[in-house]
């Protein structure tokens, strides 16, 4: 089984942050990352552009 999991401290600017995702679909995984984003820092995903989203997915790790 696949695992992807996300770690926010990868991100840059939210090295303080201990929030970490991990599940089985990259799907869930960007659904759990986006409502992280909402309710842990006020940010909404929908204003995320292409670079944002491509950059992010340079984080997700799979084991």
């Amino acid at each position: 089984m696949t695992v992807y999991s996300y770690a926010c401290a990868d991100c840059e600017g939210m090295e303080a942050c201990p929030g970490k995702i991990a599940v089985e679909t990259e799907e869930e995984l960007w659904k759990l990352v986006e409502l992280h984003a909402l309710i842990a820092h006020d940010e909404d995903a929908k204003g995320w552009d292409e670079e944002t989203r491509s950059y992010l997915k340079t984080l997700i790790k799979t084991s």
